[in-house]
């Protein structure tokens, strides 16, 4: 990592949120005052006070490594290989390509290193809200630090996100419904955000509802929330085949294309399957799709090692195991997650008789977080939301533990400045 950087990361302790700016902000989109006082006191550890700094070489190399990633994904044998061991709802190709995608990076000692992919990446509206909220550390670090987008900027990219997913459908009618999908929503950790995405939405002047999946219903050739037509359903299910029974209508109408279902199964399988980070970081098979030289370089130096987990390599990853980290193929939110130096042998036979993907552990960097009076040191991912390719924002998570939790006291999602190292040196803490 470039030692300015590392630097401020270590020593840059000023916390940057402006606590009673998001508050207010939350307060003018929800109309609920009690709106951040209640997320505070639910969900301490979702939203830190720290920001990260990251060289602008950094977020360049990752811009590369996504860039490589579509550009292989949209390749015949690509989509072959890696759908012959999808669900068979993924075959099924709806036109949607999948909002918020989440590509997670660590920062490792040869630069940035993708660790997962992730297609229902939460987290993408509260940061953007986030990094809108942020004053600069000192002066000249507010003259000389680019700021992140603005929300009103992010705003109107994610509308406009879901809107191509409509078009992408191939309806030519304008977005009216939009449908946040998940399974007893209230519930789920990130309910605050689906609030914020509802309102967003109506104030577009869009119908938005969030629903149960098991509330929707197929008929009249259409999707339905009780009397509401639905046209797009923004996607939160972790059933990523939409197998479950209680998700049959939407299995249904995503099928027969009656709606835009964003993330979607096929979009699950071609992407976030963690099995296909062992096909995206095989040489001799990415050169027999006709991937470029150059494209090949940079996902094998860009992305984490990874191989299948099999009998046969049961000894030898058993014996390299603290050098590894264990990911159920089809895992998602750190579930049944493993760093190989952890487990024991009751977790190692779960993971023999599973099916799972052994990574090269790329430790994380860190960063100080100011806590009670003294520096607690965080690790640190930094996650790339993105549509059609494109990064649409930067942010950081930060936690203490094996694996991203959101629980950390002090850490959370953390907005990114991206600047060089000369522009970096105007801080005052260096």
């Amino acid at each position: 990592m470039p030692y300015l950087v590392e630097q401020l990361n270590t020593d840059c302790l000023c916390g940057t949120l402006d606590g009673p700016g998001l508050a207010e902000a939350f307060t003018r989109e929800i109309g609920d005052r009690d709106f951040a006082a209640n997320l505070q006191r639910t969900h301490p550890g979702l939203l830190s006070r720290q920001q990260l700094f990251l060289s602008a070489g950094h977020a360049k190399r990752m811009r590369e490594i996504i860039s490589a990633i579509e550009a292989v994904a949209g390749l015949p044998g690509y989509r072959d290989t890696v759908l012959s061991h999808a669900p068979e709802i993924a075959r099924f190709d709806p036109g949607p390509i999948g909002v918020f995608m989440g590509y997670d990076f660590h920062l490792g000692p040869n630069g940035p290193q993708l660790i997962e992919i992730n297609t229902n990446a939460g987290g993408a509206l509260l940061n953007a809200y986030l990094a809108e909220a942020q004053k600069a550390c000192c002066a000249p670090a507010k003259t000389a630090l680019p700021r992140p987008p603005t929300l009103a900027d992010l705003c109107e990219q994610f509308l406009a996100a879901f809107r191509a997913e409509l078009r992408l459908l191939g309806r030519t009618e304008t977005l009216r419904s939009v449908a946040i999908v998940d399974d007893d929503p209230a519930v789920q950790f990130l309910y605050p955000e689906f609030q914020l995405f509802q309102r967003l939405l109506q104030r577009q002047g869009l119908i938005a509802v969030i629903a149960d999946g098991a509330s929707l219903q197929c008929h009249d050739g259409a999707l339905w929330h009780g009397s509401q037509k639905i046209d797009l359903v923004y996607n939160r299910l972790t059933d990523f085949a939409l197998a479950e029974p209680s998700h049959q209508a939407l299995h249904d109408a995503y099928l027969a294309r009656m709606v835009a279902v964003t993330p979607n199964p096929r979009a699950h399988a071609l992407y976030a399957d963690k099995r296909n980070l062992i096909a995206l970081g095989n040489a001799a098979q990415l050169q027999s799709w006709g991937v470029a030289p150059a494209t090949i370089d940079v996902l094998q130096t860009g992305i984490a090692a990874c191989e299948l987990v099999t009998v046969d390599r049961a000894d030898a990853l058993w014996q390299s195991r603290a050098k590894l980290f264990f990911k159920p193929a089809r895992g998602y939110g750190s579930k049944a997650a493993y760093r190989g130096d952890k487990i024991t042998k009751r977790v190692w036979a779960d993971i023999l008789a599973g099916e799972y993907i052994a990574q090269a552990l790329v430790r994380p960097s860190a960063r100080g977080v100011r806590l009670d009076g003294t520096t607690e040191m965080m690790k640190v991912d930094v996650r790339n939301y993105s549509y059609a390719g494109k990064v649409q924002l930067l942010v950081a998570r930060l936690y203490q533990g094996q694996t991203t939790n959101m629980r950390t006291p002090g850490g959370g999602f953390a907005p990114v400045f991206t600047a060089d190292e000369g522009t970096m040196a105007a801080c005052r803490c260096l």
